[in-house]
């Protein structure tokens, strides 16, 4: 249902400032395409997702990836889990969120 890789967001002033801090400091890898700025170590199945501004009430801004987000979806519907926002696709990709019992939300990517 989900691979080993995630994201956490982390809440930046600067995302052009902070790539440069993640990359010259700690020397890890960094992708920049528009509003998805993300920051790793080289070989790590996570990564940290630059965000400017700050999370939604509820946001964890942890996103969990999913081999198949529809049939990912479906099975946790199945279960009885909660979802904040049923699939979604926008011109990067596909998403939904899914919220815990005290009201943490959760993405699936």
């Amino acid at each position: 249902m989900f691979r080993k890789s995630f994201t956490v967001a982390v809440m930046v002033s600067d995302p052009k400032a902070s790539v440069k801090w993640y990359k010259e400091k700690l020397g890890f890898n960094t992708l920049e395409d528009g509003h998805w700025v993300v920051v790793w170590p080289k070989g790590a199945p996570w990564k940290i997702h630059l965000c400017q501004g700050k999370l939604e009430p509820g946001n964890t801004g942890i996103a969990f990836y999913c081999d198949n987000l529809a049939k990912t979806v479906k099975q946790l519907k199945d279960k009885g889990v909660k979802f904040a926002q049923d699939i979604t696709k926008e011109d990067w990709g596909a998403y939904a969120m899914i919220e815990d019992p005290d009201g943490n939300v959760f993405w699936l990517m």
